[in-house]
């Protein structure tokens, strides 16, 4: 539960481009929902408008990228600029998956949140949310 309002966390997962595969997407999301977190997947071959579009319909707090294709250094940017151009200052965006660790310090250093590498512990990645949420957004 979010301690600064009364409806759970939502987070709004995403598998964006033409990656193809996403059972990891599908594991954190259910991960996330057995922390009781309230999950919108959004499905495969989605674009960055898309997603953010759904974020801000949605109301989330937060947005989870997975990807494997190796388009991150396209996708995770597409994705921060047009949170910035939509204000949403205070939304997460985080994700997952075939990352190197040096575009991983760049996409950081953009404005993208923690990125988990594959094998990472669910609990990891939701304990990651909720507190980034509880010191961040603004309700």
């Amino acid at each position: 539960m979010n301690t600064k309002s009364s409806r759970p966390l939502r987070v709004l997962v995403a598998k964006v481009g033409l990656d193809g595969h996403d059972r990891g997407a599908k594991v954190i999301a259910t991960a996330l929902r057995n922390k009781g977190m309230e999950v919108i997947y959004t499905g495969l071959r989605q674009t960055p408008e898309m997603v953010v579009n759904a974020a801000l319909q949605e109301d989330v707090d937060a947005i989870g990228v997975s990807i494997l294709s190796g388009a991150h250094m396209t996708v995770f940017p597409k994705i921060i600029a047009l949170m910035k151009e939509k204000e949403m200052n205070d939304v997460l965006l985080t994700g997952g998956g075939i990352i190197p660790e040096a575009d991983m310090k760049e996409l950081n250093d953009m404005g993208v949140g923690k990125l988990f590498p594959p094998g990472t512990e669910t609990t990891d990645i939701a304990d990651y949310i909720k507190e980034w949420v509880s010191t961040h957004r603004n309700f």
